[in-house]
């Protein structure tokens, strides 16, 4: 039986930067190249970056694609690599984008994949089952394809499919048994959510054993905008086992040797079930595998789930900060949990000399969080200051006659401009500190602490913001570190200190009680009924669903954050401003 060396590129491309990406294809490709491999895949759509969303309408945009490609598979020859068959995702059009009436049918732009060998695009494939659901929306922007491509290489037959194309019983993989290939590449852009990872081994096993076939799944890593990818690449052999798997989070080469069975020189083509089957001939002898030693990729450990939220926050924060062109952030520090979790997750995304973390006390600020804040950066190292909002609310009060909510609301609102203006100032891109619960519930100040570019916690309930407090306390301490949250701020009951003894409690449920009703409201789209079903208070569901409709107009104002959950605010759950349904009426 043949044995192939093959190479996933887990690697962290960038939505329009095209020659960039080209770049890493080849810098990549040579890596895969010097441990041996004959065979190297890339992430879906890796020289666009993904998703491209309404990129893919100007006719300019594919092209510069298309174009890319070409030269890419003759660079890729021109740098001594043309023996390594690299296979490349790319968005490819057989006409222009077009929307509703306009649109002609099957004619548009598609998710594909390219084989990149000896100079030329010697193969190519488009992305069969297109996602509609969730974050994804590629009926919107793709034409699914119609062909199943095989690839024949070192004498062993390679199916090619495309991220979705694994999610769905049927189609592609059913084909693959069918046309009696040894082995399916699967290229992805499977974005990160909590515990996804433990859905994706027995996936991929199972697609494994309907194809009667190795499988090599290959995502991408890194952030791009609310998004973020974790990798996870795998290979896993035709009956489910698990042979080779990459870290979470991390760019990585896996390169793993597969002994597959050889083509079938009788296997068919033509039509099988919706998809037409191409067979391109690459070569039956490939260059001998250097060195000879057997690779194995290993097995990465799995992490807690604090540890994967953590990591996800970390690398989400530091390519949004990197891909768009800033050098530091700045948090309003107030001592409080979240303020001080932001900072510690922008200090190990970026490095605390670009993090600044800016204390702005009013009349209410109590002593202890003065010092919590002052502590924490002091644990941490960024760069401290302090500039106290009460002389700048004074001044508005001279002017205006405030009072109650108006006047607490008032002090955010100065934080905010102070914050922004510093912004303005020295270039810092501003973090917003408000967690997925006090979003879901409408506990914030438009154009106050709402304020900023983007927002870490966006999609952490405030129950998972103290876990991953305690967690990052603790790593820091195995590793011989200092804890960078001080204790006391765990500890203390959460207050936005805009009045005298104000606490969180005064105005929401209990935290615990609150996130598990909004787990099964926004999350699982559970109504008033099957929450009320589930055993929570009735008069409590109807006071949080409350909360969470009348909400909604300022979730739309809120800043991006990255996606950790099955349903974030934004991307997933998209609901009317204006709305007279309401579970809790």
């Amino acid at each position: 039986m043949p044995t192939l060396r093959l190479a996933l590129a887990q690697v962290d491309p960038t939505v329009g930067d095209i020659g960039g990406n080209a770049a890493l294809v080849r810098e990549w490709t040579r890596r895969a190249a010097g441990a041996g491999a004959q065979l190297v895949a890339f992430p879906e759509m890796m020289l666009t970056g993904y998703p491209v969303e309404d990129l893919v309408f100007r006719d300019s945009f594919v092209a510069a694609s298309r174009s890319a490609l070409e030269r890419l598979a003759a660079d890729l020859a021109a740098d001594g690599l043309g023996e390594v068959a690299t296979i490349v995702g790319y968005l490819d059009a057989d006409g222009p984008a077009r929307l509703g009436a306009e649109a002609e049918p099957g004619v548009g732009p598609r998710d594909a994949l390219a084989v990149l060998y000896r100079g030329t695009v010697a193969a190519s494939y488009d992305k069969h089952h297109l996602p509609n659901y969730g974050v994804f929306d590629e009926d919107r922007y793709f034409v699914p394809g119609r062909r199943f491509t095989v690839i024949r290489l070192g004498g062993v037959d390679v199916a090619l499919t495309v991220c979705e194309d694994i999610w769905q019983a049927g189609g592609p993989f059913a084909v693959a048994r069918e046309a009696r290939v040894g082995l399916v590449v699967n290229i992805n852009g499977s974005p990160y959510e909590l515990n996804k990872d433990d859905v994706r081994l027995p996936l991929v096993a199972g697609r494994a054993l309907e194809a009667h076939a190795a499988v090599a799944y290959v995502n991408m890593v890194g952030g791009q905008d609310e998004l973020v990818f974790d990798g996870d690449s795998m290979v896993v052999s035709a009956t489910g086992r698990l042979l080779a798997r990459a870290p979470q989070f991390a760019e990585h080469l896996l390169v793993h040797d597969l002994t597959l069975p050889a083509a079938d020189p009788d296997a068919p083509t033509g039509q099988i079930g919706e998809l037409r089957v191409d067979r391109i001939h690459l070569a039956d002898r490939l260059p001998p595998r250097r060195p000879a030693r057997r690779a194995n990729g290993g097995i990465a450990d799995r992490v807690t789930d604090e540890a994967e939220v953590w990591q996800a926050l970390v690398l989400g924060l530091r390519d949004y900060v990197r891909k768009n062109g800033f050098r530091s952030v700045v948090i309003a520090l107030s001592g409080g949990i979240d303020s001080s979790v932001v900072a510690a997750i922008a200090v190990d995304a970026i490095g605390a000399s670009s993090v600044v973390g800016v204390s702005m006390p009013s009349a209410y600020s109590s002593e202890h969080s003065k010092d919590d804040a002052a502590d924490l950066a002091k644990r941490t190292g960024l760069d401290y200051r302090m500039e106290p909002v009460q002389p700048m609310v004074d001044a508005f009060l001279a002017n205006l006659s405030l009072s109650g909510l108006a006047h607490e609301n008032l002090q955010a609102r100065v934080r905010g401009v102070v914050l922004m203006a510093l912004s303005n100032q020295e270039g810092h891109l501003v973090l917003t500190t408000g967690n997925k619960s006090e979003l879901a519930v409408g506990y914030s100040t438009l154009y106050g602490d709402s304020v900023g570019g983007f927002n870490p916690l966006k999609d952490v309930p405030k129950t998972m913001v103290w876990r991953l407090a305690r967690w990052r306390n603790t790593a820091a301490v195995a590793r011989g570190g200092l804890p960078p949250i001080p204790e006391h701020t765990i500890t203390k009951p959460p207050s936005a200190e805009l009045r005298p003894g104000q606490l969180d409690t005064d105005s929401l449920p209990p935290y615990d009680q609150l996130d598990a009703i909004l787990a099964g409201y926004v999350d699982a789209d559970l109504g008033r009924d099957g929450l009320v079903a589930a055993g929570h208070p009735a008069e409590l569901v109807d006071r949080v669903l409350r909360m969470v409709d009348s909400a909604e107009y300022k979730r739309r104002q809120s800043a991006p954050g990255t996606k950790i959950s099955i349903k974030a605010f934004g991307r997933d759950r998209r609901l009317p401003i204006t709305n007279r349904f309401c579970e809790g009426a």
